[in-house]
């Protein structure tokens, strides 16, 4: 092999090193190995987005959707309930308060807010509790048997409701109120002379009149006048109001004498004289 053979093995010259040539010089490429490092896409900036602001193309929704024009009338109509609810909630909390400086100087302006189309039956505290104890008492005139007419004592219907209730874990609606509030509703209709007033007066006698009919009845009545049977004609309703003593404490000094208020006869109809309509 002469000096001019372009072997990868031929040797330059008597002191030429016998080993091969590094793989650089035998035939690679003279371009640099090196990663293609051309440049990409611009990053995203990084930064965060202002509040409020929606990605450029995503839809708006609820008040920011409307127009700034809109917007503004959204927020006048919010603001005007915000002001009536605050008003109402001042409104009712002075009319059940108890009275008070404000309510002295502006009680009527919160009556004509509260009347009549927010009335409250309740009251926040009790300032005034009742210091009187009132029972319902009534008797009856019944016809016996052989056409006579017998009038029997006073029952105590008050009474027999409180032994009904005392020791009583859960006693029912009709012995805690019904008898109550049928003679307050038949107070705040009449007048002092027992006169109806307006025109719940007269449905106000006829319903006290149906729960006495049917109180004698249950207690037997009829049968401990007579012994045998009978018919209720007529009923006659009172009211016992006695004061509730003061503690032993107090200086205060009141009558302990109860006061009667008596009620006409009342007569009974045929369909409600055997205890009740049938």
């Amino acid at each position: 092999m002469d000096a001019y053979d372009e072997g990868s093995n031929a040797r330059h010259g008597p002191d030429a090193s016998s080993r091969p040539a590094p793989p650089a010089q035998r035939g690679a490429p003279a371009e640099s190995a090196a990663p293609d490092v051309s440049p990409g896409p611009p990053e995203p900036d990084a930064s965060p987005a202002p509040p409020g602001s929606y990605p450029p193309g995503e839809p708006r929704t609820g008040i920011a959707a409307l127009s700034p024009r809109y917007q503004v009338g959204v927020a006048l109509a919010l603001a005007v309930v915000a002001i009536g609810v605050c008003v109402h909630v001042g409104m009712t909390f002075l009319h059940v308060a108890p009275p008070n400086t404000v309510t002295r100087a502006h009680g009527k302006a919160v009556d004509d807010w509260i009347y009549p189309e927010f009335e409250q039956n309740w009251k926040l505290f009790a300032p005034n509790p009742l210091q009187q104890n009132i029972s319902i008492q009534v008797r009856a005139g019944i016809r016996g048997p052989d056409g006579m007419t017998l009038t029997t004592g006073w029952y105590d219907l008050s009474a027999e409701d409180g032994r009904a209730i005392d020791g009583n874990l859960l006693p029912s609606h009709t012995q805690q109120n019904e008898l109550r509030r049928a003679w307050d509703f038949f107070v705040a209709t009449h007048d002092g002379e027992n006169r109806p007033v307006g025109l719940r007066g007269s449905l106000s006698e006829s319903y006290l009149r149906r729960i006495m009919v049917l109180r004698l009845d249950r207690d037997g009545a009829v049968r401990a006048a007579t012994g045998s049977s009978g018919v209720i004609e007529r009923v006659q309703v009172r009211s016992r109001t006695s004061n509730v003593p003061p503690p032993e404490w107090s200086r205060e000094k009141v009558s302990m004498t109860p006061s009667y208020r008596e009620l006409p006869w009342w007569k009974v109809p045929r369909d409600e004289a055997r205890g009740g309509v049938r």
